[in-house]
């Protein structure tokens, strides 16, 4: 665009000022005499006349509002009566965005006029579209991947600013070319003073500024969840403890430069946490875990620590100290020994523990999880996962202690045999409820004949699974021992037959309801008939997938037998238009849950009775079932709009 140039003399000079008010032009001085105006860039909002001097008129200029700087446009935008004309203004321009998202929601000037109008619901910019509101009243965001961007942030605060703001934000993962950085944590800082839970995984170019900004406004943050923020250090979190004495809930994770000084400043300026989670975070250590177990005594029920560098010290203390703690996690502590697990359990101070989780914790050992059993008396729930030095002497004697243990799983726990595991369970002298073994290989079928045992009364639900030497001597054994089980998981047990399991269901005197026999290869038609024969009345769930040797036989019998069934999986079985037809003329009246995945002899013949079936389902997986036509799924689909079909 041509410039125009003006050398009028010395009676006609102005300096510093533009050629028109309003005009976003510049003017450049070359010269004594010499100005230069360089139009605007922008396509203005307003069109007029420019009229220089008296009787001079230049061609139409287009004065804007962008040639204000941005302190002016901060005090125009922080008149806005409300969030509707916030929102609208944010989608003008990047620069609009940047300027509404660094106001204060303190800032904003509100006449009473509008005071009345707060409570309104506001339209919100387009990038805020997905809000939901949680069911405790206060707004939630989650963005991830490519969408976490600075920008987005600005967007989700203006948007959100006139709403009171956000109550919860995560933020997971980031835009590897515009990601998120301190600068968007500072946008929602300002913008949303009554954040209470936040969430950072993977956002490696948020750091101690982002923190501190957070720190400085959001005094009611309750929920901190930090992980894989390299950038993050004690300073960051010591500002929080400093600043949020509401704080509740911490979760650490893969935080490299998070160690003892920040949970010190944590113990010392958060009296009412209540949960914290540490994992994989090499600098934390003894001194950190120990201030804050003594501090918080009173009120953190829940810890989870998990590949930590501590030692004896920081179990003991916990044993000592946790007089409130209800859930307890240990995991991967390769430094703690036998003697701190015993003294965990000796020190008496876990009274109230309903919960407790050991995993890869090599200080596991028969000595120890039995003093863990004495000083637990309300243990209910205990999971022992890779603990490879437990065997069936620690078992039994953490059976005949746990006197309130209702629930007992057992993973990749090689030393515990079959004797020890049902030996224990005849000598609990609680009510266990549950019981889950899973990849125990040192279970194997007895070679010799087995003691009786005292029943297990109170067993409800039994799952064996993935171990490969339980096979059908130890099922006549379990079904001896467990006269009351409702629900059966023996999936992947590719040693059972039919001979071995039948014992078992005729030893089941309530009845079953669920029932997993996946990948059981050898099972046949014979044990679907007992079973439909035998628990019929109350089986509600069936997970056949896998048995290749399951034919349309089954599905009759189900058919005939089972009014209450409402989940039937039969993937991979020799399944025919046949067995879907009798199936949707039995007697089950709320089947919601059909998986045929991988049962290639079904084809477009089996339509009529799908949509049959169709009429309660609210799920059907047609996946691999290469003989029914593309054309016949759409159909399905249209007809069973209530389903969710997958194909």
């Amino acid at each position: 665009m041509p410039a125009l140039v003006n050398y009028r003399g010395d009676d006609d000079f102005r300096s510093g000022s533009s050629l028109c008010s309003g005009d976003s032009g510049l003017v450049f001085s070359i010269g004594s005499h010499v100005e230069i105006y360089c139009p605007p860039r922008k396509r203005s909002r307003i069109t007029g006349p420019c009229i220089v001097g008296g009787n001079n008129t230049f061609e139409n200029k287009r004065p804007s509002i962008d040639v204000l700087p941005d302190e002016c446009l901060f005090e125009i935008f922080r008149r806005l009566p409300g969030g509707r004309d916030r929102s609208a203004s944010a989608c003008v321009s990047k620069r609009w965005l940047t300027v509404l998202s660094s106001v204060r929601s303190s800032e904003y000037h509100r006449s009473k006029t509008h005071q009345s109008q707060q409570n309104t619901i506001e339209p919100v910019i387009p990038a805020d579209e997905d809000i939901e509101m949680e069911c405790d009243g206060y707004l939630t965001r989650c963005v991830e991947g490519k969408k976490a961007t600075d920008v987005r942030l600005a967007a989700i605060a203006v948007g959100t600013s006139s709403r009171g703001g956000l109550g919860k934000l995560s933020i997971r993962g980031s835009n590897s070319f515009r990601g998120v950085s301190n600068v968007g944590l500072s946008v929602i800082a300002r913008g949303c003073p009554s954040l209470r839970a936040l969430s950072l995984w993977n956002v490696p170019s948020v750091g101690d500024e982002g923190l501190f900004e957070i720190a400085r406004e959001c005094r009611s943050l309750e929920k901190l969840d930090l992980c894989e923020c390299p950038s993050i250090s004690n300073m960051g979190l010591a500002a929080i403890a400093e600043s949020c004495p509401n704080l509740t809930a911490l979760t650490i994770e893969s935080c490299s430069n998070i160690g003892n000084e920040s949970l010190q400043a944590i113990a010392k300026f958060c009296p009412k946490l209540q949960s914290i989670t540490i994992k994989d975070c090499p600098l934390v250590g003894d001194q950190g875990i120990a201030s804050i177990l003594s501090t918080a005594s009173a009120v953190l029920t829940k810890v989870k620590l998990q590949a930590l560098n501590v030692t004896d010290y920081s179990v003991a203390v916990i044993g000592h100290y946790g007089k409130a703690v209800t859930s307890l996690v240990l995991c991967g502590l390769q430094n703690v020994s036998q003697k701190g697990f015993w003294v965990m359990g000796q020190a008496q101070g876990l009274k109230l523990l309903s919960s407790l989780t050991i995993t890869s914790c090599k200080g596991i050992t028969d000595l120890s999880l039995e003093a863990v059993g004495k000083g637990c008396p309300n243990l209910k729930q205990m999971c022992l996962r890779k603990c490879c030095f437990v065997s069936d002497n620690g078992l039994v004697a953490f059976a005949k202690t746990a006197s309130s243990l209702e629930s007992l799983q057992l993973e990749e726990c090689n030393r515990i045999t079959q004797i020890g595991t049902l030996t224990a369970l005849s000598s609990c002298i609680s009510k266990v409820k549950s019981v889950s073994l899973v990849k125990c290989m040192g279970i194997k079928d007895l070679s010799t004949e087995f003691p009786m045992l005292s029943p297990c009364e109170s067993l409800r639900c039994l799952s064996i699974r993935s171990c490969p030497g339980f096979g059908s001597t130890s099922l006549a054994m379990v079904g001896k021992l467990c006269p009351q089980l409702h629900h059966l998981d023996l999936s992947g047990l590719c040693g059972i037959t039919d001979v071995g399991l039948l014992p078992l269901l005729e030893c089941c005197q309530t009845g079953l309801s669920k029932v997993n026999l996946s990948d059981c290869v050898n099972l046949t038609d014979k044990i679907v008939l007992a079973l439909a024969r035998l628990h019929g009345a109350t089986l509600e769930l069936l997970n056949l997938d896998g048995c290749h040797k399951i034919t349309d036989v089954s599905l009759a019998a189900l058919a005939d037998s089972c009014p209450l069934l409402n989940d039937l999986d039969v993937s991979k079985c020799s399944i025919t238009d046949a067995g879907v037809a009798a199936l949707s003329y039995g007697v089950q009246t709320n089947l919601q849950i059909l998986s045929l995945s991988g049962c290639t002899m079904i084809s477009n013949k089996s339509v009529f009775a799908l949509e049959k079936l169709g009429r309660t389902l609210v799920g059907l997986n047609l996946q691999h079932c290469n003989s029914i036509s593309s054309s016949t799924v759409d159909l399905l689909t249209e007809n069973l709009w209530r389903c969710d079909i997958l194909s």
